[in-house]
């Protein structure tokens, strides 16, 4: 029996075709030598160097950097805690209000959740901009970074952690240094998880800035309504491979932990 059909080979190529050809689209006429960019008119690497010299653009891209180099470490941190308590917990009070708190997010509509947050700092008096962008993205990013490091906390073999506790190291002593190598894996993912959504969001980055702050996705938003010009595909073509780049590195970190494990598992059923 064949593994792939023709309709599976062309549905395959279709789909593929169809999510990334426009990517490729978009590199390709970064290079272009004129202004439109529906028009080739050889190559040329001038566009980057116009980016780099637009400092509207260098702003927001440092502004964005920010955001999401903040918020996705207070999300790994605050969504690691959450599914800590989720999983290890056990029953106690308020556990199901918890757990909807913390996957409603995910559900939730952009647009609602950038208008309560906007309404929020409006009712707290909180000027907005870095800071209140920091917050609005560390409040769903946290939510993802919780579903992915619980994922890897279900499956997590306990009697691990309960050695150590026999050694005697105390219940942070295990989590440091038997729990968290463990499953830093699905943190370091969660992290690059919440990175990319901060470098994404455009909603609701547009309900909780100021006029202080622009991020990226907002500068492109604004500049595309007046024409796609050479110059946001050359950024888009950045911003694409700095996101390949750190799945490459994820998925690497991620391959060379399973087989670190695996090899001491094996080591230590030798030993035994």
């Amino acid at each position: 029996m064949r593994r792939f059909s023709w309709f599976n080979t062309t549905s395959l190529t279709l789909g593929f075709a169809f999510l990334y050809l426009p990517m490729i689209l978009l590199v390709v006429y970064s290079f272009n030598e004129s202004r439109l960019v529906t028009v080739w008119a050889g190559f040329s690497t001038k566009w980057y160097g116009e980016l780099l010299r637009d400092q509207a653009f260098l702003d927001a891209a440092w502004v964005t950097v920010k955001v999401a180099v903040f918020s996705s470490t207070l999300a790994t941190v605050l969504g690691t805690m959450a599914a800590y308590v989720l999983v290890r917990a056990g029953r106690f009070s308020g556990r199901t209000l918890f757990s909807g708190m913390i996957y409603a997010p995910l559900v939730m509509p952009e647009v609602i959740t950038g208008l309560s947050l906007l309404l929020l700092f409006i009712g707290l008096n909180i000027d907005r901009g870095v800071f209140t962008i920091v917050l609005a993205h560390t409040t769903f990013a946290m939510c993802y970074v919780s579903v992915v490091v619980s994922s890897r906390l279900t499956s997590f073999d306990r009697s691990l952690e309960e050695a150590a506790l026999d050694l005697g190291c105390s219940a942070f002593e295990a989590f440091r240094l038997v729990t968290l190598p463990i499953i830093a894996p699905a943190v370091i993912s969660g992290w690059l998880l919440a990175f990319t959504l901060s470098l994404d969001d455009l909603v609701i980055a547009s309900f909780t800035t100021g006029p202080s702050a622009t991020t990226l996705p907002i500068k492109i938003f604004s500049a595309v309504r007046l024409g796609v010009s050479p110059q946001i595909n050359a950024l888009s073509t950045l911003m694409i491979a700095v996101v390949t780049v750190g799945v490459v590195a994820a998925s690497i970190i991620t391959k060379r932990a399973a087989v670190s494990q695996a090899r001491d598992e094996q080591a230590a059923i030798r030993a035994e």
